[in-house]
């Protein structure tokens, strides 16, 4: 029995050296390639001059930071949410959080003009990730009073992608009524974007998450009931609604407070619980959300550093890297079924 607890201590240390050593060479990757050695002698306080350790601490820090985040949130989330549908495709924006988020924006994005906040860019940024959250938290309220009203799990699941599509079409209206300069703000911010989060704004995304990832921790029980059917987890004495609201807003604070300040982030959420389950062979929670954490940050952080080396928007890169782990979740599938 000792073997695979030791296997499992030894991947977590692996794991943990390689999140490390792609922090150091996300850091060092840029405008201006910065030596891995001199990025990790400015982040054990070692000497060197003002305008590197300018860029690392108060550019390029900030940027790994909410990387890291991302990969550890919205993994987490699409693990939970396929526990919780039991589908290996199911993925944090799946309860429409990511649509709710977009609509918000698009609203704030036309109707900016409106309040005269066009000239102020602090303004428009703090509206951008309000605005994306209030739409966050609308869809979460209504995904809450649904899952306590309905009993059977399916029934949310279409509630959630049904609540989606009507968000996104009344994205695509206001996206056909709003102006080229308006509309190019909603593209960027739709894009995906690590780059523009300040330090204040990281202060308010950081507690945040951490909160979501209390209570995904504090679901890992529940979670594991889950895996084995609600019937049996009923039989245990588990109240399925209410675990089921806890693991709901978890996934929803988590998603919402990526999509409301860095922009959708596709592929992440649903690619890495797999890759996490393949390496570990473990169905236990315990060990899955933390691996899952672990993988989602290692994910992320490289995701960002292709990103930075060919100019690119991080979505592409995530789906890039996501899509083949996808295909082979189907493949795998369709095997089964045969």
């Amino acid at each position: 029995m000792k073997q695979p607890h030791k296997h499992t201590a030894l991947l977590f240390i692996a794991l943990g050296i390689v999140a490390v050593l792609l922090l150091l060479i996300d850091m060092a990757t840029g405008d201006t390639y910065i030596p891995v050695l001199k990025v990790w002698a400015v982040l054990t306080g070692g000497e060197y001059d003002e305008t590197t350790r300018n860029i690392l601490l108060s550019i390029r820090f900030i940027r790994v930071v909410v990387a890291g985040l991302i990969g550890v949130a919205l993994s987490v989330s699409g693990l939970q949410m396929q526990t919780v549908f039991q589908n290996p495709l199911a993925d944090p924006y799946l309860l429409g959080v990511s649509s709710g988020a977009g609509l918000g924006v698009a609203l704030f994005i036309l109707g900016a003009p409106l309040l005269g906040w066009t000239n102020f860019p602090l303004l428009q940024s703090l509206g951008i990730v309000g605005s994306g959250w209030i739409g966050t938290t609308v869809i979460l309220l209504g995904v809450a009073v649904i899952s306590r009203k309905v009993k059977n799990i399916l029934g949310v699941l279409i509630m959630g992608v049904m609540i989606g599509y009507v968000a996104g079409a009344i994205i695509q209206i206001l996206q056909y009524l709003s102006s080229a300069e308006q509309l190019k703000m909603f593209t960027l911010w739709s894009m995906g974007s690590l780059s523009h989060i300040t330090a204040p704004q990281l202060g308010v995304m950081i507690p945040m998450l951490c909160i979501g990832l209390l209570f995904s921790v504090a679901c890992i029980k529940s979670l594991n009931l889950l895996l084995l059917g609600e019937n049996y987890a009923r039989t245990m004495g588990m109240n399925i609604k209410r675990s089921r609201t806890f693991i709901f807003a978890s996934t929803a604070l988590l998603t919402g407070t990526v999509t409301a300040f860095c922009g959708p982030v596709g592929f992440i959420g649903l690619a890495v619980p797999h890759v996490t389950r393949l390496l570990f062979n473990n169905a236990d929670h315990r060990i899955l959300v933390p691996g899952t954490m672990l993988t989602g940050l290692i994910s992320m952080l490289l995701c960002d550093i292709i990103a930075k080396s060919f100019l690119l928007p991080v979505n592409c890169i995530t789906a890039l890297l996501g899509v083949p782990v996808i295909l082979w979740v189907i493949a795998k599938n369709l095997r089964r079924f045969k």
